[in-house]
Protein backbone atom coordinates (compact mmCIF):
# COMPACT_ATOMS: atom_id res chain seq x y z
CA UNK A 1 0.00 0.00 0.00
CA UNK A 2 1.45 3.57 -0.84
CA UNK A 3 1.54 6.24 1.73
CA UNK A 4 -0.71 8.33 -0.60
CA UNK A 5 -2.98 5.59 -0.34
CA UNK A 6 -2.90 4.91 3.53
CA UNK A 7 -3.22 8.52 3.32
CA UNK A 8 -6.57 8.65 2.02
CA UNK A 9 -7.74 5.75 4.12
CA UNK A 10 -6.71 7.58 7.23
CA UNK A 11 -8.62 10.70 6.39
CA UNK A 12 -11.49 8.88 5.59
CA UNK A 13 -12.24 6.47 8.13
CA UNK A 14 -11.06 10.02 10.91
CA UNK A 15 -13.79 12.30 8.63
CA UNK A 16 -16.10 9.41 8.71
CA UNK A 17 -15.97 8.87 12.69
CA UNK A 18 -16.55 12.78 12.85
CA UNK A 19 -19.57 12.45 10.59
CA UNK A 20 -20.64 9.63 12.70
CA UNK A 21 -19.94 11.37 16.11
CA UNK A 22 -22.46 14.48 15.14
CA UNK A 23 -25.35 12.20 13.95
CA UNK A 24 -25.06 8.99 16.10
CA UNK A 25 -27.55 11.08 18.22
CA UNK A 26 -31.03 10.76 16.18
CA UNK A 27 -31.59 7.12 15.90
CA UNK A 28 -31.58 6.26 19.64
CA UNK A 29 -32.67 9.75 20.91
CA UNK A 30 -35.82 8.77 22.15
CA UNK A 31 -34.95 6.00 24.37
CA UNK A 32 -31.72 7.88 25.22
CA UNK A 33 -33.76 10.71 26.57
CA UNK A 34 -36.13 8.48 28.93
CA UNK A 35 -33.39 6.34 30.20
CA UNK A 36 -31.94 9.84 31.17
CA UNK A 37 -34.99 11.34 32.41
CA UNK A 38 -35.17 14.03 30.15
CA UNK A 39 -37.23 15.60 27.09
CA UNK A 40 -36.56 15.74 23.70
CA UNK A 41 -35.36 19.08 24.45
CA UNK A 42 -31.85 16.73 25.57
CA UNK A 43 -31.31 16.63 21.81
CA UNK A 44 -31.60 20.10 20.36
CA UNK A 45 -29.39 20.71 23.19
CA UNK A 46 -26.86 18.36 23.09
CA UNK A 47 -26.74 18.76 19.29
CA UNK A 48 -26.06 22.56 19.98
CA UNK A 49 -23.20 22.31 22.74
CA UNK A 50 -21.23 19.55 19.99
CA UNK A 51 -20.93 22.44 17.29
CA UNK A 52 -20.07 24.88 20.08
CA UNK A 53 -17.44 22.96 21.12
CA UNK A 54 -16.34 22.61 17.39
CA UNK A 55 -16.60 26.87 17.02
CA UNK A 56 -14.75 27.26 19.81
CA UNK A 57 -11.50 25.23 19.28
CA UNK A 58 -11.54 26.58 15.43
CA UNK A 59 -8.65 28.83 16.29
CA UNK A 60 -6.89 26.66 18.74
CA UNK A 61 -6.63 23.99 16.07
CA UNK A 62 -5.85 26.05 13.31
CA UNK A 63 -2.25 27.04 15.26
CA UNK A 64 -1.77 23.60 16.65
CA UNK A 65 -2.22 22.54 12.83
CA UNK A 66 0.19 24.65 11.60
CA UNK A 67 2.91 24.55 14.73
CA UNK A 68 2.45 21.05 15.36
CA UNK A 69 1.39 19.66 12.29
CA UNK A 70 -1.97 17.55 11.32
CA UNK A 71 -0.54 14.04 12.79
CA UNK A 72 -0.16 15.04 16.15
CA UNK A 73 -3.01 16.96 16.51
CA UNK A 74 -5.92 15.05 15.66
CA UNK A 75 -3.59 12.30 17.99
CA UNK A 76 -3.74 13.98 20.74
CA UNK A 77 -7.54 15.67 20.15
CA UNK A 78 -8.18 11.62 19.72
CA UNK A 79 -8.20 10.92 23.79
CA UNK A 80 -11.14 13.92 24.33
CA UNK A 81 -13.00 12.59 21.59
CA UNK A 82 -12.83 8.57 23.03
CA UNK A 83 -13.33 10.16 26.61
CA UNK A 84 -16.79 11.77 24.95
CA UNK A 85 -17.44 8.49 23.12
CA UNK A 86 -17.24 6.30 26.21
CA UNK A 87 -18.79 9.52 28.65
CA UNK A 88 -21.76 9.13 26.67
CA UNK A 89 -22.74 5.71 27.49
CA UNK A 90 -21.64 6.08 30.84
CA UNK A 91 -23.67 9.17 31.62
CA UNK A 92 -26.14 8.75 34.71
CA UNK A 93 -28.14 12.02 34.03
CA UNK A 94 -28.85 14.59 31.00
CA UNK A 95 -26.02 17.33 32.49
CA UNK A 96 -23.24 14.33 32.32
CA UNK A 97 -24.78 13.12 28.49
CA UNK A 98 -24.25 16.71 27.64
CA UNK A 99 -20.14 17.42 29.24
CA UNK A 100 -19.55 14.42 27.60
CA UNK A 101 -20.83 15.48 23.53
CA UNK A 102 -18.98 18.75 24.81
CA UNK A 103 -15.84 16.71 25.04
CA UNK A 104 -16.76 15.00 22.13
CA UNK A 105 -16.99 18.29 20.09
CA UNK A 106 -13.39 19.38 20.85
CA UNK A 107 -11.90 15.85 20.36
CA UNK A 108 -13.65 15.69 16.41
CA UNK A 109 -12.89 19.82 16.14
CA UNK A 110 -9.67 18.75 14.03
CA UNK A 111 -10.68 15.97 11.74
CA UNK A 112 -11.96 17.98 8.84
CA UNK A 113 -9.50 20.76 9.16
CA UNK A 114 -6.34 18.41 8.99
CA UNK A 115 -7.90 16.66 6.22
CA UNK A 116 -7.69 19.95 4.28
CA UNK A 117 -4.52 21.20 5.43
CA UNK A 118 -2.90 17.22 4.12
CA UNK A 119 -5.12 17.19 1.32
CA UNK A 120 -3.23 20.90 0.37
CA UNK A 121 0.69 19.28 1.15
CA UNK A 122 0.14 16.27 -0.63
CA UNK A 123 -2.09 17.36 -3.80
CA UNK A 124 -1.62 21.04 -4.51
CA UNK A 125 -2.93 23.02 -7.37
CA UNK A 126 -5.82 21.97 -9.56
CA UNK A 127 -5.66 18.21 -7.49
CA UNK A 128 -6.80 19.62 -4.42
CA UNK A 129 -10.47 20.04 -5.33
CA UNK A 130 -10.62 16.30 -6.03
CA UNK A 131 -8.47 15.15 -3.45
CA UNK A 132 -11.22 17.29 -0.80
CA UNK A 133 -14.11 15.99 -2.70
CA UNK A 134 -13.37 12.15 -2.78
CA UNK A 135 -12.57 12.51 1.27
CA UNK A 136 -15.64 14.81 2.14
CA UNK A 137 -17.57 11.95 -0.31
CA UNK A 138 -16.11 9.08 1.67
CA UNK A 139 -17.01 10.54 4.91
CA UNK A 140 -20.59 9.91 4.17
CA UNK A 141 -20.27 6.54 5.46
CA UNK A 142 -20.09 7.86 9.06
CA UNK A 143 -23.26 9.29 8.32
CA UNK A 144 -24.74 6.05 7.12
CA UNK A 145 -23.11 4.34 10.00
CA UNK A 146 -24.68 6.54 12.25
CA UNK A 147 -28.32 5.23 11.31
CA UNK A 148 -29.21 1.39 10.54
CA UNK A 149 -26.13 -0.13 11.55
CA UNK A 150 -25.76 1.97 14.86
CA UNK A 151 -29.78 0.91 15.74
CA UNK A 152 -28.85 -2.85 15.36
CA UNK A 153 -25.98 -2.26 17.53
CA UNK A 154 -28.42 -0.36 20.26
CA UNK A 155 -30.82 -3.21 20.23
CA UNK A 156 -28.06 -5.86 20.58
CA UNK A 157 -26.30 -3.95 23.26
CA UNK A 158 -28.34 -1.18 24.78
CA UNK A 159 -27.62 2.24 23.97
CA UNK A 160 -25.21 2.57 25.96
CA UNK A 161 -22.77 -0.58 24.89
CA UNK A 162 -23.53 1.15 21.62
CA UNK A 163 -21.64 4.10 22.46
CA UNK A 164 -18.98 2.57 24.64
CA UNK A 165 -18.15 0.30 21.41
CA UNK A 166 -17.97 3.56 19.39
CA UNK A 167 -15.07 4.67 21.92
CA UNK A 168 -13.04 1.58 21.18
CA UNK A 169 -13.40 1.85 17.31
CA UNK A 170 -12.81 5.23 17.65
CA UNK A 171 -9.48 4.42 19.52
CA UNK A 172 -8.69 1.72 17.37
CA UNK A 173 -8.80 4.89 14.42
CA UNK A 174 -6.61 6.93 16.44
CA UNK A 175 -4.18 3.93 16.28
CA UNK A 176 -4.12 4.09 12.63
CA UNK A 177 -4.10 7.70 12.00
CA UNK A 178 -0.69 7.89 14.23
CA UNK A 179 0.47 5.01 11.87
CA UNK A 180 -0.69 5.57 8.64
CA UNK A 181 -0.45 9.53 8.47
CA UNK A 182 2.86 11.33 7.62
CA UNK A 183 2.11 15.87 7.21
CA UNK A 184 4.62 15.72 3.91
CA UNK A 185 4.57 13.56 1.17
CA UNK A 186 8.02 11.17 1.09
CA UNK A 187 9.08 12.36 -2.53
CA UNK A 188 9.06 15.96 -1.35
CA UNK A 189 11.16 18.14 1.05
CA UNK A 190 9.46 19.37 4.11
CA UNK A 191 8.71 23.12 3.22
CA UNK A 192 10.58 25.52 5.00
CA UNK A 193 7.93 26.67 8.05
CA UNK A 194 9.40 29.64 9.85
CA UNK A 195 9.92 29.28 13.76
CA UNK A 196 7.00 31.24 15.46
CA UNK A 197 7.09 32.23 19.19
CA UNK A 198 3.34 32.31 20.35
CA UNK A 199 2.94 36.25 19.53
CA UNK A 200 3.89 35.45 16.53
CA UNK A 201 1.46 32.66 15.42
CA UNK A 202 -1.31 35.01 17.18
CA UNK A 203 0.15 37.67 15.06
CA UNK A 204 -0.30 34.83 11.99
CA UNK A 205 -4.23 34.61 12.86
CA UNK A 206 -4.67 38.10 12.39
CA UNK A 207 -2.80 38.40 9.36
CA UNK A 208 -5.04 35.67 8.11
CA UNK A 209 -7.85 37.69 8.73
CA UNK A 210 -6.34 41.16 7.09
CA UNK A 211 -5.86 38.85 3.89
CA UNK A 212 -6.99 40.49 0.55
CA UNK A 213 -10.06 38.02 -1.04
CA UNK A 214 -10.76 36.42 2.22
CA UNK A 215 -14.42 38.09 3.05
CA UNK A 216 -16.10 36.83 -0.22
CA UNK A 217 -15.05 33.55 0.45
CA UNK A 218 -16.64 33.62 3.70
CA UNK A 219 -19.18 35.36 2.64
CA UNK A 220 -20.06 31.70 0.29
CA UNK A 221 -19.20 29.49 3.05
CA UNK A 222 -21.44 30.73 5.67
CA UNK A 223 -24.61 29.90 3.52
CA UNK A 224 -23.00 27.85 1.12
CA UNK A 225 -23.03 24.38 2.80
CA UNK A 226 -25.74 25.33 5.95
CA UNK A 227 -28.31 26.05 3.19
CA UNK A 228 -28.62 22.44 1.50
CA UNK A 229 -28.00 20.81 5.18
CA UNK A 230 -30.55 22.56 6.78
CA UNK A 231 -32.78 20.89 4.38
CA UNK A 232 -31.44 17.58 4.04
CA UNK A 233 -30.78 17.43 8.12
CA UNK A 234 -34.00 19.78 9.26
CA UNK A 235 -36.68 20.22 6.95
CA UNK A 236 -36.99 17.77 4.32
CA UNK A 237 -38.18 14.66 6.86
CA UNK A 238 -41.38 17.10 7.89
CA UNK A 239 -42.06 18.22 4.68
CA UNK A 240 -42.41 15.01 2.95
CA UNK A 241 -44.11 13.98 6.07
CA UNK A 242 -46.83 17.01 6.52
CA UNK A 243 -47.33 17.96 2.40
CA UNK A 244 -46.81 14.45 0.86
CA UNK A 245 -47.82 12.03 3.76
CA UNK A 246 -44.42 9.74 3.58
CA UNK A 247 -43.88 7.54 6.63
CA UNK A 248 -40.16 6.49 7.92
CA UNK A 249 -39.25 4.49 5.61
CA UNK A 250 -40.21 6.39 2.20
CA UNK A 251 -39.06 9.37 3.84
CA UNK A 252 -35.78 7.68 4.27
CA UNK A 253 -35.27 6.41 0.88
CA UNK A 254 -36.00 9.95 -0.20
CA UNK A 255 -33.09 11.37 2.39
CA UNK A 256 -30.76 8.30 1.46
CA UNK A 257 -31.05 9.75 -2.30
CA UNK A 258 -30.48 13.27 -1.45
CA UNK A 259 -27.09 12.01 0.20
CA UNK A 260 -26.38 9.91 -2.38
CA UNK A 261 -26.36 12.55 -4.54
CA UNK A 262 -24.54 15.08 -2.27
CA UNK A 263 -21.51 11.97 -2.79
CA UNK A 264 -22.35 12.20 -6.18
CA UNK A 265 -21.81 15.57 -6.91
CA UNK A 266 -18.71 15.83 -4.57
CA UNK A 267 -16.88 13.16 -6.64
CA UNK A 268 -17.64 15.45 -10.23
CA UNK A 269 -17.04 18.97 -9.06
CA UNK A 270 -13.23 18.41 -9.16
CA UNK A 271 -12.52 16.61 -12.24
CA UNK A 272 -15.23 19.30 -13.71
CA UNK A 273 -13.31 22.63 -12.08
CA UNK A 274 -10.19 21.18 -13.72
CA UNK A 275 -12.21 20.76 -16.59
CA UNK A 276 -13.32 24.66 -16.89
CA UNK A 277 -10.03 25.85 -14.86
CA UNK A 278 -12.38 28.25 -13.06
CA UNK A 279 -13.58 28.06 -9.35
CA UNK A 280 -15.25 31.65 -8.99
CA UNK A 281 -17.72 30.87 -11.70
CA UNK A 282 -18.53 27.30 -11.49
CA UNK A 283 -19.01 27.65 -7.45
CA UNK A 284 -21.63 31.08 -8.85
CA UNK A 285 -23.79 28.77 -11.36
CA UNK A 286 -23.84 25.75 -8.80
CA UNK A 287 -25.05 28.31 -5.95
CA UNK A 288 -27.48 29.90 -8.66
CA UNK A 289 -28.96 26.84 -9.44
CA UNK A 290 -29.69 26.42 -6.00
CA UNK A 291 -31.09 29.00 -5.23
CA UNK A 292 -33.44 28.03 -8.41
CA UNK A 293 -34.22 24.53 -6.57
CA UNK A 294 -35.15 26.41 -3.49
CA UNK A 295 -37.67 28.76 -5.37
CA UNK A 296 -39.05 26.62 -6.60
CA UNK A 297 -39.76 24.57 -3.51
CA UNK A 298 -41.17 27.77 -2.07
CA UNK A 299 -43.50 28.70 -5.19
CA UNK A 300 -44.44 25.14 -5.64
CA UNK A 301 -44.30 23.63 -2.36
CA UNK A 302 -47.48 21.22 -3.05
CA UNK A 303 -45.51 19.82 -6.23
CA UNK A 304 -46.41 16.25 -7.15
CA UNK A 305 -44.28 14.10 -5.14
CA UNK A 306 -42.09 12.75 -7.88
CA UNK A 307 -41.38 16.64 -8.50
CA UNK A 308 -40.63 17.64 -5.03
CA UNK A 309 -38.72 14.67 -4.51
CA UNK A 310 -36.31 15.39 -7.51
CA UNK A 311 -36.38 18.80 -6.52
CA UNK A 312 -34.44 17.87 -3.21
CA UNK A 313 -32.19 15.38 -4.63
CA UNK A 314 -31.17 17.92 -6.95
CA UNK A 315 -30.43 20.37 -4.13
CA UNK A 316 -28.16 18.28 -2.83
CA UNK A 317 -26.42 17.61 -6.00
CA UNK A 318 -25.57 20.77 -6.92
CA UNK A 319 -24.40 21.72 -3.16
CA UNK A 320 -21.21 19.85 -3.68
CA UNK A 321 -19.72 23.11 -4.41
CA UNK A 322 -18.38 24.20 -0.83
CA UNK A 323 -15.16 22.13 -1.41
CA UNK A 324 -14.27 24.28 -4.44
CA UNK A 325 -14.84 27.08 -1.94
CA UNK A 326 -12.51 25.55 0.53
CA UNK A 327 -9.90 25.31 -2.08
CA UNK A 328 -10.08 28.42 -2.77
CA UNK A 329 -9.87 29.45 0.71
CA UNK A 330 -6.55 27.66 0.72
CA UNK A 331 -5.03 29.21 -2.18
CA UNK A 332 -4.89 32.35 -0.27
CA UNK A 333 -2.80 31.81 2.13
CA UNK A 334 0.91 30.80 1.96
CA UNK A 335 2.04 27.28 3.41
CA UNK A 336 2.74 28.24 7.27
CA UNK A 337 -0.92 29.88 7.41
CA UNK A 338 -2.88 27.37 6.06
CA UNK A 339 -4.14 26.16 8.91
CA UNK A 340 -5.07 28.82 10.50
CA UNK A 341 -6.58 29.78 7.37
CA UNK A 342 -8.49 26.72 6.78
CA UNK A 343 -9.70 26.93 9.86
CA UNK A 344 -11.05 30.58 9.75
CA UNK A 345 -12.64 29.53 6.82
CA UNK A 346 -14.28 26.55 8.37
CA UNK A 347 -15.36 29.22 11.03
CA UNK A 348 -18.04 30.36 8.56
CA UNK A 349 -19.42 27.07 8.12
CA UNK A 350 -19.88 26.02 11.45
CA UNK A 351 -21.84 29.62 12.13
CA UNK A 352 -23.79 29.27 8.94
CA UNK A 353 -25.19 25.91 10.07
CA UNK A 354 -25.98 26.76 13.21
CA UNK A 355 -27.51 29.87 12.65
CA UNK A 356 -29.75 29.16 9.49
CA UNK A 357 -31.47 26.38 11.22
CA UNK A 358 -32.67 28.99 13.83
CA UNK A 359 -33.63 31.86 11.45
CA UNK A 360 -35.24 29.57 9.23
CA UNK A 361 -37.22 28.23 12.23
CA UNK A 362 -38.22 31.45 13.82
CA UNK A 363 -39.66 32.47 10.05
CA UNK A 364 -41.61 29.07 10.18
CA UNK A 365 -42.76 29.57 13.74
CA UNK A 366 -43.74 33.37 12.76
CA UNK A 367 -45.84 32.41 9.64
CA UNK A 368 -49.36 30.87 9.53
CA UNK A 369 -49.22 27.63 8.70
CA UNK A 370 -50.18 27.35 5.15
CA UNK A 371 -47.43 29.68 4.76
CA UNK A 372 -44.88 27.56 6.73
CA UNK A 373 -42.90 25.73 3.97
CA UNK A 374 -42.91 28.59 1.43
CA UNK A 375 -41.43 31.25 3.75
CA UNK A 376 -39.13 28.04 4.84
CA UNK A 377 -37.44 27.36 1.14
CA UNK A 378 -37.81 31.21 0.43
CA UNK A 379 -35.47 32.11 3.66
CA UNK A 380 -32.82 29.87 2.31
CA UNK A 381 -32.99 30.85 -1.21
CA UNK A 382 -32.63 34.45 0.28
CA UNK A 383 -29.52 33.62 2.25
CA UNK A 384 -27.73 31.48 -0.52
CA UNK A 385 -28.50 34.53 -2.96
CA UNK A 386 -26.63 36.97 -0.25
CA UNK A 387 -24.02 34.82 -0.03
CA UNK A 388 -23.58 34.80 -3.91
CA UNK A 389 -23.80 38.59 -3.79
CA UNK A 390 -21.15 38.89 -1.55
CA UNK A 391 -18.83 35.90 -3.03
CA UNK A 392 -18.99 37.48 -6.73
CA UNK A 393 -17.40 40.76 -5.58
CA UNK A 394 -14.37 38.51 -4.74
CA UNK A 395 -11.85 37.63 -7.87
CA UNK A 396 -11.43 34.09 -9.40
CA UNK A 397 -8.73 31.96 -8.55
CA UNK A 398 -8.19 29.22 -11.14
CA UNK A 399 -6.51 25.80 -10.45
CA UNK A 400 -3.82 26.97 -13.17
CA UNK A 401 -2.70 29.53 -15.12
CA UNK A 402 -4.48 30.26 -17.82
CA UNK A 403 -3.43 28.18 -21.14
CA UNK A 404 -2.23 25.49 -18.74
CA UNK A 405 -3.90 22.04 -20.03
CA UNK A 406 -5.04 20.02 -17.34
CA UNK A 407 -3.36 17.49 -15.51
CA UNK A 408 -3.58 14.22 -18.07
CA UNK A 409 -3.98 15.91 -20.86
CA UNK A 410 -0.42 15.83 -23.43
CA UNK A 411 1.23 18.59 -23.50
CA UNK A 412 2.46 20.22 -27.26
CA UNK A 413 5.61 18.61 -28.27
CA UNK A 414 8.59 20.74 -26.54
CA UNK A 415 7.06 21.52 -23.66
CA UNK A 416 6.88 20.25 -20.13
CA UNK A 417 4.18 21.36 -17.13
CA UNK A 418 6.38 21.65 -13.81
CA UNK A 419 3.95 22.09 -10.81
CA UNK A 420 3.88 24.90 -8.37
CA UNK A 421 2.69 23.73 -5.07
CA UNK A 422 3.41 26.99 -2.92
CA UNK A 423 0.11 28.80 -3.20
CA UNK A 424 -2.18 25.89 -4.06
CA UNK A 425 -1.74 27.07 -7.90
CA UNK A 426 -0.51 25.47 -10.56
CA UNK A 427 2.64 25.61 -12.07
CA UNK A 428 3.73 27.36 -15.43
CA UNK A 429 4.48 25.62 -19.15
CA UNK A 430 8.08 25.45 -19.29
CA UNK A 431 10.36 25.06 -22.50
CA UNK A 432 11.83 21.32 -22.32
CA UNK A 433 15.95 21.16 -22.41
CA UNK A 434 17.06 20.11 -25.48
CA UNK A 435 20.32 18.08 -25.82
Amino acid sequence: MTAATRLLLALTLMTSASQFHRAALGVIGPELAADLGAGTALLGAANGVFFLALLLLQIPVGLALDRAGPRLTVAALSLPCVLGALGQGLAPDAGWFLAARFLLGIGCAASFMASVVLCARWHAGEGLTTALGRVFACSQLGILLAGAPFAWAAGLLGWRGAYALSAALTLGLAALWWAWVRDDPPDRPRPARPAESIGGALRGQLTVWRTPGLLPVLAMHLVGYAAMATVLAVWAGPYLAQVHGLGPGPRGAVLLGMGLALVAGLLVVGPLERRLNTRKWLVAGMAGGAVLVLLALAAWPRAPLPVAAGLLVLLCALSCYPVVVVAQGRSLFPDHLVGRGATTVNLAQTLGSAALPALTGWAVAAAPPAAAWPIAFATLAAALALGIAGYLAGRDAPPRPAGQRPAGDPAPAGLVVSASTSRGGGGRPRPAHRR
